[in-house]
């Protein structure tokens, strides 16, 4: 814990003023040290201050004359400690004007004591909220932290620390000057937040019963969702895609505790709005545009390392359309996330880690004309689908624990009457496949290590013979047995199956695994 300290030396006074600041998904505190003293009047700002921090003394000073407050004729100086690491955002202007205040004699030094402010000042003196309210909380949680009323409900999801409010910079003097109360905590705006609101029932999402026909790519996204395996789509236009992949967050359960906290960490960093009730608990759903860059998809920047889409997805849905449009380089990058469900972004000034659990869903059209290949219909040629195919590399495509070829639903499914089954029937199949992982151990079968398989999904003899045809075939790797041993152990939980997977099992999630030659030229074993 950063005390607010305040020391005399020689006439001047020293003001240090706790605040945070954000590293990656992390808060980190800083201390804001303001020390006023006699000689030409000027501003600076010292210990490694990126250019948003800079301009603060233009904020500060404007929203401290807007407010009625004399700004002091002398020579200020902000240094922000530790001094050895880089500081950002617009978040240190209410501690820097707190300290200028407390140093220049407008506020007594005992009215900052065991206190902490993060904020944004407005020229006009207003209070603004910052992104990552609740990872700054979560750094101060041992203060008593003032933030702006709209961050108020983002600190408040850190139980243990204790919140104030302040919409104006006037009315914070006031009340840490004692002329105004606080107030209770969650009842009136008077100094303090009001209660979160509840957080709504669980929204409509796309209903599966929408899909017409598509039997094996529903199956298909049932065992994703029960296993939190990869699912690659390969079909021509307006096959339903799209709109089988909408429909997955649907059939997943809500976000544990842990994982809410850890995804409305991310977004809070983010800058992105969270739900009503402050905290994330439905997966999220996320799907770039194929023009998105590295720095976009992975995360990271020059002077704010920023959560990047596969963390905004964390806990959720990470859906690449024209999965084939995107640059290799982006694509490429995906493959260590994927494994290890967390991304290292390393650059110059630093470095820190976003976690990264996400279950992928690709799409793309099995050639650049869309038709695949189709007698009469295709019109590329064999070096245009070969091109195409190179686009992405084996490894990655080695990810994806089930690829299927998605048609055209017929005539007779298009108008006939739906008779699948909604979203509501599968996601209940889903959880109970799920409770029985969480039995075994692990989140979902998709996590579960090699060394684990032989015990937690062991093959009868049938099963295990028609593996083995398939490793000395040649079709069958050894990280391709893997992802079909643990898509055989989601299947057998979903159909109800005891400990022992069966040969149906065993076929069903080659099936599920992909044909051969999906892509021209390509294929995934």
């Amino acid at each position: 814990m950063i005390p607010a300290l305040t020391v005399p030396i020689g006439g001047t006074v020293i003001a240090a003023i706790p605040s945070a600041v954000l590293v990656g998904v992390d808060g980190t505190q800083v201390s804001v040290e303001v020390h006023v003293s006699n000689g030409l009047p000027g501003f600076t700002v010292v210990g490694l201050p990126d250019a948003a921090v800079r301009e603060s003394r233009d904020r500060v000073r404007a929203a401290l004359l807007s407010s009625g407050l004399q700004w002091p004729l002398r020579r200020v100086t902000v240094n922000l400690a530790p001094s050895g690491m880089r500081k950002g955002g617009a978040g240190l202007d209410l501690p820097i004007a707190v300290g200028v205040l407390v140093a220049s004699g407008v506020l007594p030094p005992r009215s900052v004591e065991g206190m902490a402010f993060v904020g944004e000042l407005g020229l006009d003196g207003s209070l603004r909220g910052v992104p990552g309210a609740v990872v700054l909380a979560e750094a101060l949680r041992r203060h008593r932290l003032v933030v702006p009323e709209e961050s108020a409900h983002e600190a408040s999801l850190v139980g243990e620390c204790d919140i104030r409010v302040a919409a104006t910079l006037a009315g914070l003097v006031d009340r840490l000057s004692g002329r105004r109360p606080w107030g209770e905590v969650g009842t009136t705006p008077d100094g303090s937040f009001r209660a979160a609101p509840e957080p709504p029932g669980r929204p409509h999402a796309a209903d599966l019963a929408d899909i017409r026909g598509q039997r094996l790519a529903r199956r298909a996204l049932e065992v994703v969702a029960a296993g939190g395996h990869h699912l690659l789509l390969v079909g021509p236009p307006g096959s339903g895609k799209t709109m089988l992949a909408n429909r997955l967050p649907g059939l997943l359960p809500g976000l544990d505790r842990s994982t809410a906290l850890e995804a409305t960490r991310i977004h809070s960093v983010a800058g992105l709005p969270l739900p009503p009730g402050g905290l994330i608990e439905e997966p999220p759903f996320r799907a770039p545009h194929h023009g998105a860059s590295p720095v976009a998809m992975i995360g990271g920047g020059t002077t704010w390392m920023r959560p990047g889409e596969i963390s905004l997805a964390h806990g959720g849905v990470l859906f690449l359309d024209e999965l084939g449009e995107f640059p290799a380089v982006v694509l490429d990058a995906l493959r260590q996330p994927l494994e290890d469900g967390q991304v290292r972004v390393s650059r110059a000034r630093g470095s820190t880690s976003f976690p990264a659990r996400f279950i992928l869903v690709g799409a793309m059209n099995p050639c650049p004309c869309g038709e695949g290949g189709a007698p009469g219909a295709c019109r590329c040629s064999s070096a245009a689908q070969e091109r195409y195919a190179r686009r992405l590399s084996a490894p990655f495509l080695d990810r994806f624990d089930i690829a299927i070829r998605v048609d055209r639903p017929l005539a007779h499914e298009l108008f006939g009457r739906p008779s699948a089954e909604g979203s509501a029937t599968v996601a209940s199949r889903v959880a109970g496949a799920r409770e029985r992982a969480a039995e075994r151990g692990v989140r979902v079968n998709a996590d579960m290590a090699g060394p684990r398989l032989a015990d937690d999904a062991p093959l009868s003899r049938g099963a295990a013979a028609i593996v083995e045809r398939q490793i000395r075939s040649g079709t069958l790797s050894a990280r391709g047995l893997h992802r079909v041993h643990r898509l055989s152990r989601t299947i057998a939980d979903l159909d109800g199956a005891g400990e022992v997977i069966g040969e149906t099992h065993v076929r069903e999630a080659l099936l599920l695994r992909g044909q051969r030659r999906l892509l021209p030229g390509g294929g995934l074993r």
